[in-house]
């Protein structure tokens, strides 16, 4: 699921979540979860349908140590964290 959030791919993204696969899993390879990769792709809809599906946003990376908003700033995806605000109000 990570690659199909990192490539914005949302049908496989779907797929993957209608499977059970668990929304907040870190690989330990990747040491990230798929909700911060499409934060920092810029992948809106596929941020969306995670954060609808459970996915945590206070979830520090293991690799970077950061959650999603952390990562939105990082990245500078205003449209995101307004989201991730609006959502956890």
């Amino acid at each position: 699921m990570y690659r199909a959030a990192e490539s914005g791919d949302l049908e496989l993204v779907r797929y993957h979540l209608a499977q059970g696969v668990d929304v907040n899993y870190q690989h330990p390879e990747i040491m990230t979860t798929a909700l911060d990769v499409s934060i920092a792709k810029g992948h809106r809809q596929v941020v969306e349908l995670l954060l609808a599906h459970g996915a945590d946003p206070s979830i520090k990376t293991i690799l970077e140590g950061m959650d999603a908003w952390q990562t939105a700033i990082e990245y500078q995806r205003s449209e995101i964290l307004e989201m991730l605000n609006n959502k956890c109000k």
